[in-house]
């Protein structure tokens, strides 16, 4: 069976490799962005990329900007689909993937829409419109159940308790993979100076990113690069993208969280903020919004036991190998009807 796994940059396609038992038996490939990410999942795997488009870019007064790399997007999945013409699309969002969702429908692949694990308490725009033409979808928040009453529920969030290996005297600053963030990067390079971050700072700020001098920056790091930095970290002060939270957390680094805001400017909206509230109020974050809530944060970190988390996804699993078996029987039994557009 050929399966398409298709997702954004960051945690949506983090969440896709967490699910490699499902699809790593079969003939898959990836359609994402081209970020550190997917260039060094190009490496390992058959992988296209599309051009980067959301909504979020008109809110932000792009609209032009939205429609052009629209159109890009709509051209290159297109080509993609038509080329592939996978059996199965199982996708984690967002907006840069949707076009390879419609694709790939018409071309008469069954598709599996996955709400992203950063959506808690109110569903994303993508879910709201890729449900429609999903054969299957899924949350991964109880909230959502009142949005999607016909969805399938997995929680994957699973708090740890293993102990917590040695660290240094190390603080990780991280943007992300998508965009650059100025103002989390700043803060940390001003409370640096001042004396109130007296660890080493290794920051990766994003392409074109601002790369203070008293830091130790990095533009991008691959997967590997920032699990083996986290090993050692002692601090991670992050954006708020649960991709970063989550290897974080896994780590048992003491997480401090500083989301984008969509009021300044920083993202389509205020998702991010929505997450570090979600991860504080388990325990597992503390959530700065300016450079003054950062220094109280790092404060109340430092004296606080680390709390872990990490992502089961052991019954989503057992659920996709169980569909996709099943397609897989029925596909045998029944031509497929393809367009040939």
């Amino acid at each position: 069976m050929r399966i398409c796994l298709a997702a954004s940059g960051g945690g949506h396609l983090r969440q896709l490799l967490d699910l490699k038992p499902v699809w790593s038996t079969h003939d898959a490939f990836f359609v994402t962005e081209p970020t550190a990410l997917g260039e060094s999942l190009a490496r390992e795997h058959r992988t296209h990329f599309v051009s980067h488009v959301a909504l979020g870019q008109a809110k932000l007064g792009r609209p032009w900007l939205m429609l052009q790399s629209a159109w890009r997007n709509l051209v290159e999945s297109r080509r993609v689909m038509r080329s592939e013409r996978p059996d199965v699309i199982i996708s984690t969002g967002a907006g840069a993937v949707f076009a390879a969702i419609l694709w790939g429908k018409l071309y008469g692949a069954k598709v599996i829409v996955i709400e992203s694990f950063a959506r808690f308490d109110h569903p994303s725009v993508f879910m709201r419109i890729a449900s429609r033409v999903a054969d299957c979808s899924i949350i991964q928040s109880s909230r959502l159940q009142g949005f999607f009453p016909r969805a399938l529920l997995f929680d994957p969030l699973r708090i740890t308790h293993d102990p917590r290996p040695p660290k240094e005297r190390l603080l990780f600053a991280t943007v992300g993979a998508t965009l650059p963030f100025d103002r989390l990067i700043e803060s940390v390079a001003e409370l640096k100076r001042t004396g109130v971050i007296p660890e080493r700072v290794i920051a990766q700020v994003g392409i074109g990113g601002v790369r203070p001098d008293n830091l130790e920056c990095l533009e991008t790091m691959s997967f590997d690069e920032i699990q083996a930095t986290l090993k050692d970290a002692d601090i991670v002060v992050s954006h708020g993208g649960t991709g970063s939270l989550i290897t974080a957390l896994r780590e048992r680094c003491r997480t401090v969280v500083m989301p984008r805001l969509f009021e300044l400017g920083e993202h389509y909206d205020n998702h991010q903020l929505e997450i570090s509230e979600a991860f504080e109020k388990r325990g597992l974050v503390r959530t700065a919004r300016d450079k003054d809530e950062l220094k109280q944060a790092l404060a109340v970190a430092r004296e606080t036991e680390p709390a872990g988390a990490t992502t089961d996804p052991r019954a989503l699993m057992d659920w996709l190998m169980e569909k996709l078996a099943e397609w897989s029987k029925s596909d045998a039994r029944s031509p497929k009807r393809r367009l040939a557009l």
